[in-house]
């Protein structure tokens, strides 16, 4: 029957679930099924069919719909939670990600509220935009290395790590690509030899000798001239420094070849700086002595467990002398005088033996990190002296170093203390005898 005007017409919400269990119900009430179809069809038990139905000739179709429709959920946070994570947002996590605030929210403060909370509550804040997904390109998939230590990603990072207060620098990343751990992070100046060369050493003093390193095509890794850099055998120091420890260095191709690293990049930039804000740290020296605490809590966080449990790092052996092999060697031969060359300054070697016995030897030049040289000859080494330094000529750079050269302070031309550019020109000629002071 039909409404009359002026009636009015209630309507009813149901789900697609609930319209199902509602036509069951009917079909079960003439009696064209049992209730043990009514369970197959269902999915339930008989016994719940028994309550489904008690409920429908009770209430009709409206006792089939959820009692907790349009109510609050039990689970609902309260609202003391929700003002007092609103509020510490605003006060420390403004700029931070849904995933880093949560993490804060729970271990700094205490908070039991859910990432996903938080990512809806910095929305409706206006905190943080939901971003679309891009459309990514297809790369061809890798899948991860079976052992932990078989093959180590390396790059660095240059970012204002300190965000203006403290002074803009490259972060060194060592990540292992089966278990996805770091296994270095160094603040240098910028990327160069010496910078990887000590990042290394700590690597390999905390694990031992990975099988390979796995890098881009920056000119420490591989020869990208002609020449070979002065090390004889056509390898860069790094290279060679890796040969004499037995390690390969694979080169990519493309940055997406080496993604573990570069998403590892992206995650530094974002959580390490917040980190190192939240710690009150503001130059390299004190980062690095941070960098070992992040390090152990990012690795406890995201590193997976390895297909094998083997480890495939070889420790170091007796003979493997960090500090020479790490050091940068070039050779050079002797001259008729017993003087060598290297780095605009000439040194004069001290011998007791007859001159003629080391002229045009050929010799090893040694510079470790901190500048000191070493002059091996047979690998010994010889006793010399600062003959000469040479006035300082242009000098080749990489584009990735040229930033460097042009603001490093200390590479500066800086006139002396007399220089007559700090005198005044009346000064300058009075001291000459040309005018009268």
């Amino acid at each position: 029957m039909s409404p009359g005007r002026g009636q009015k017409v209630d309507i009813l919400t149901m789900s697609k679930k609930e319209l199902t269990r509602l036509e069951v119900m009917q079909r079960l009430k003439a009696k064209r099924l049992n209730q043990a179809e009514a369970s197959g069809m269902l999915g339930i038990s008989v016994r719940q069919v028994k309550r489904l139905y008690a409920a429908y000739r009770k209430g009709g179709a409206k006792g089939l719909v959820s009692q907790k429709r349009g109510k609050a959920s039990n689970h609902r946070m309260s609202e003391a939670v929700i003002q007092q994570a609103v509020d510490l947002i605003y006060e420390q996590y403004r700029d931070f990600g849904p995933t880093l605030a949560h993490e804060k929210l729970v271990e700094q403060h205490g908070l039991k509220i859910s990432d996903e909370s938080v990512r809806q509550l910095m929305i409706a804040e206006g905190l943080w935009k939901p971003k679309r997904a891009k459309r990514v390109a297809a790369h061809p998939m890798r899948e991860r290395r079976a052992c932990f230590g078989e093959l180590v990603q390396i790059d660095g990072s240059d970012h204002d790590w300190f965000e203006g207060r403290g002074p803009r620098c490259t972060l060194l990343v060592f990540i292992d690509d089966a278990t996805g751990q770091i296994g270095e992070l160094w603040f240098v100046g910028h990327e160069s030899f010496f910078g990887y060369g000590e990042a290394a050493r700590h690597y390999f003093e905390r694990y031992g000798r990975p099988v390979a390193f796995y890098s881009d095509k920056h000119g420490i890794f591989r020869v990208n001239q002609s020449q070979d850099l002065g090390t004889g055998a056509g390898i860069t120091q790094f290279g060679r420094a890796m040969q004499d420890l037995d390690i390969q260095i694979v080169c990519a191709n493309t940055p997406q070849a080496k993604g573990r690293v570069e998403r590892a990049n992206q995650t530094l930039q974002d959580r390490l700086v917040k980190e190192l804000r939240l710690a009150g740290i503001s130059d390299p020296v004190a980062g690095n002595v941070f960098l070992e605490t992040f390090r152990a809590d990012f690795n406890r966080r995201f590193a997976v467990t390895p297909r094998s449990s083997h480890d495939a790092h070889r420790p170091l052996l007796a003979k493997d002398d960090l500090e020479h092999i790490l050091s940068h060697q070039e050779t050079r031969t002797l001259t008729k005088n017993l003087t060598v060359q290297y780095a605009r300054e000439i040194y004069q070697i001290q011998t007791d033996r007859p001159g003629y016995a080391l002229r045009n030897a050929t010799v090893l030049v040694c510079q470790k990190a901190s500048g000191e040289i070493a002059i091996l000859y047979q690998n010994r080494p010889l006793t010399f002296t600062l003959f000469q330094r040479q006035p300082r000529q242009a000098v080749e750079v990489t584009s990735k170093t040229l930033d460097t050269e042009l603001h490093h302070p200390e590479k500066a031309h800086k006139p002396t203390a007399d220089h007559p550019w700090k005198r005044s020109y009346k000064g300058a000629q009075a001291e000459a005898g040309k005018v009268a002071p």
